[in-house]
């Protein structure tokens, strides 16, 4: 009888071994998108130092299997994350907002923040001598950004336009738009064999921009909407609610990157320069991260800045009724928006 319950206990530990390894295997992955341009830094900072693997292993939680891949524009992040191709992703704040409000109270498909990202100015770029403002902004004009309606570029767009032309004139430039991803966009820009004539952009691209004398800078982003958080980091809820130990391996990776990114500049830029192979200078990108309005942090600032916009232009149905209703709880103490 004892022989025979030592069987039955052996095949039944035998069995939830077999449940449960895959199941823990599982846990130990996470896919993770980033941009191109500098805004992506500590997310960069992350895969090229192995920062996620080091946290997980010193949580106890084994060797983690991080894969990394690059999208650029908050529809094409969206799309992926709805299709189930994406845990965690880097974004303008308004992709975001977006993907929150439309999959609001969706099981499969809620999304929430797990930190801001970076902040910094958007520069609208052009090459048409006659544009001194949004204003002399003509039909012809063409302006490259990520994404119509729901990129970052496109939402500080029309944020700029309801500032400069009336609330009920935000729309008044998504005509001119034209959907392009950053490094595209500044090529079209800089050779003219394209319709594109401007550019709205984040660091490097707009510095890079500026170093042809055919192009000058019409408005910079913080001169309107102040310096406020453009980038956050999200997920898909479901993968929080299920590998809440990875998550918080993530989180540490985050903080640990951007403390390296403030103690050690050179070695930031070498890492961008690394892993976008962009065509700078090490000194080049220094200088671009010694820039005031490029900050690296966990806190988000004047979210709701996006939210309650949106929410007046109709491009959210549903609006937050506060910052931490977008974030996870462990950002809900610090003073965020």
């Amino acid at each position: 009888m004892l022989n025979r319950f030592t069987r039955r206990f052996a095949l039944l530990m035998s069995a939830a071994l077999m449940f449960t390894g895959p199941a823990h295997a599982q846990e130990q992955k996470i896919r993770i998108s980033h941009g191109h341009g500098l805004l992506y830094l500590p997310l960069m900072v992350m895969r090229d130092q192995g920062l996620i693997e080091k946290q997980a292993k010193a949580m106890g939680l084994g060797q983690a299997q991080v894969s990394w891949v690059v999208l650029d524009g908050g529809n094409v992040i969206n799309d992926a994350m709805l299709a189930g191709n994406l845990d965690v992703a880097g974004i303008g704040a308004p992709g975001f907002l977006t993907l929150w409000s439309k999959a609001r109270g969706i099981p499969r498909s809620e999304v929430i923040g797990l930190s801001a990202l970076s902040s910094s100015a958007l520069w609208l770029n052009t090459t048409n001598p006659a544009i001194k403002s949004v204003k002399d902004i003509g039909p012809k004009d063409k302006i490259a950004i990520p994404g119509i309606k729901t990129s970052l570029s496109a939402v500080v767009l029309q944020m700029v336009a309801a500032k400069t032309f009336g609330v009920e004139q935000y729309d008044k430039l998504d005509a001119n738009t034209v959907s392009l991803a950053h490094p595209e966009a500044m090529n079209a820009l800089l050779t003219g064999k394209t319709e594109i004539n401007a550019h709205l952009t984040s660091p490097p691209f707009s510095y890079m921009e500026l170093q042809n004398p055919k192009v000058h800078r019409v408005f910079d982003s913080t001169e309107v909407l102040g310096n406020i958080t453009l980038d956050v980091v999200f997920a898909s809820k479901r993968f929080v609610d299920e590998r809440p130990k990875l998550v918080a391996a993530f989180l540490a990776a985050q903080e640990e990157a951007n403390a390296l990114i403030a103690k050690d500049r050179k070695a930031a830029a070498q890492i961008y320069l690394r892993v976008s192979s962009a065509k700078l200078s090490l000194d080049e990108v220094e200088k671009m991260l010694a820039d005031p309005s490029m900050t690296f942090s966990t806190t988000p600032v004047s979210v709701m800045d996006y939210a309650v916009f949106m929410s007046k232009a109709g491009t959210i149905k549903t609006k937050p009724g506060k910052w931490t209703d977008l974030f996870v709880p462990n950002l809900h103490t610090k003073q965020g928006s």
